[in-house]
């Protein structure tokens, strides 16, 4: 056993203080639709509804082993690690400054806050997350505070290493495949670190976001790189730039085991596993389900594990979610329409719709002295292909006519 597989079994019996394991769930829906044993491992159901509570809370017990008279810590988040450090702030009794972003949703200040308690402070700062983190590393130094990095500290690196502890001790054997996450690389390069130690057989695969892959970049590049540009919407793990300490633990992995997914193919999966196993996953929480299509022919037959690392869900964001799913399944489009001025155009174009396609955003304003007006539409129907057949009628009507549903700038725009 190595030095780091112990640390990490002692981190999982520290751990116990604070909440018991989380499910390791055998998932029959999965299981019968890839001819696989696939089970989940339920991050989604810690106190916080995340993992990030775990690294929190390993990393402030060992400083405050260190040096008991440490009772001030600091972290910059906007999301699962600064309501892990709330909670383990409360646990402690020490204090807590958490900076955040202005521009943070109030649900997560309001969930920061309910798990801290008076034990912490949230300061509001910088409209942009660098901003944020400049502000709360010089305030850190300034107070002789502790700053707990999310990611790249080998102290929280140990404690995301418990999942593997765990999943390990449930499912009683090594399992063929384990499915991660990857954001900053600190759940990746604990669980990993462990497995490889304790279970050499398992394979692994790695999972990021298509607007945030930090681990295929810096795999590529054979270091850590920041992204020119991330897309937060999975913003559990839209990191620019994978963590240094994680990078050095994960430098063996090949590119070929790290699978990107669309941020809107994302939400078909976060929709299906609510509607049909009753179970609610944050973007970044559905990313090793997601990515299971493109694993079927590997994994049939198999024992695999899928770390459901997070349901910090506001369901706010329900009908984007359901938005991009419909986009990205096909089943919704719009149209910008050059449509004649005249009576009964638009009663022409009505005529051209199936039985199953529906309007479900109509914009036109008639403009005087014009022959030809815009039409902004919106369509849904229940079969991809139906499509098709309403474009080829358009074309044959000579309606002129653009499909802006792939165009990123403009449906965010008019949409």
């Amino acid at each position: 056993m190595t030095q780091f597989a112990r640390n990490a079994r002692a981190a999982t019996r520290a751990l116990r203080d604070l909440f018991p394991e989380t499910p390791l769930q055998r998932n029959d829906h999965l299981s019968a639709r890839y001819g696989a044993d696939i089970w989940l491992k339920r991050e989604d159901l810690t106190p916080v509804r995340s993992y990030k509570l775990r690294g929190a809370f390993t990393a402030m017990r060992k400083v405050r082993d260190a040096r008991p008279d440490q009772r001030s810590f600091v972290c910059a988040s906007a999301g699962n690690h600064a309501q892990g450090v709330a909670y383990a702030c409360r646990h402690f009794g020490v204090k807590g400054t958490i900076f955040m972003p202005v521009t943070t949703p109030q649900q997560k200040i309001a969930k920061t806050r309910t798990f801290g308690g008076e034990a912490v402070e949230i300061v509001l700062t910088g409209d942009y997350f660098d901003q944020t983190l400049a502000a709360a590393q010089a305030w850190c130094a300034e107070q002789k505070a502790h700053f707990l990095a999310p990611f790249d500290d080998p102290d929280v690196i140990e404690g995301q290493a418990s999942v593997g502890v765990e999943l390990l001790e449930q499912l009683g054997r090594a399992p063929d495949l384990v499915v991660l996450p990857v954001g900053g690389g600190g759940l990746a390069s604990g669980v990993t670190a462990f497995l490889r130690s304790e279970a050499p057989e398992t394979d692994f695969r790695f999972v990021e976001p298509a607007g945030g892959a930090s681990l295929l970049a810096a795999l590529e590049a054979g270091g850590p790189t920041a992204l020119p540009r991330v897309n937060s919407f999975v913003d559990g793990a839209a990191v620019a730039r994978l963590g240094q300490l994680p990078f050095s633990m994960l430098d063996w992995v090949r590119p070929d085991q790290v699978h990107l997914a669309p941020e809107d193919r994302i939400c078909i999966t976060m929709l299906e596993m609510l509607n049909v196993e009753g179970i609610v996953l944050e973007p970044a929480g559905a990313l090793s389900v997601d990515v299971l299509p493109e694993l079927a022919d590997r994994i049939r037959g198999r024992t695999v594990v899928c770390v459901t690392s997070g349901g910090n869900f506001d369901f706010e964001r329900l009908p984007e979610v359901k938005e991009r799913a419909q986009r990205y399944s096909g089943l919704k489009k719009y149209f910008i329409l050059r449509m004649p001025q005249r009576p009964g155009a638009l009663r022409e174009f009505l005529m051209m719709l199936g039985p199953d396609d529906d309007i479900a955003r109509f914009e036109y304003l008639k403009k005087s002295a014009r022959n030809f007006g815009s039409v902004l539409i919106g369509i849904e129907t229940r079969e991809a292909g139906n499509f098709e057949r309403l474009m080829a009628v358009m074309e044959e009507a000579g309606l002129n006519y653009r499909d802006i549903t792939g165009d990123d700038a403009l449906a965010e725009f008019l949409v």
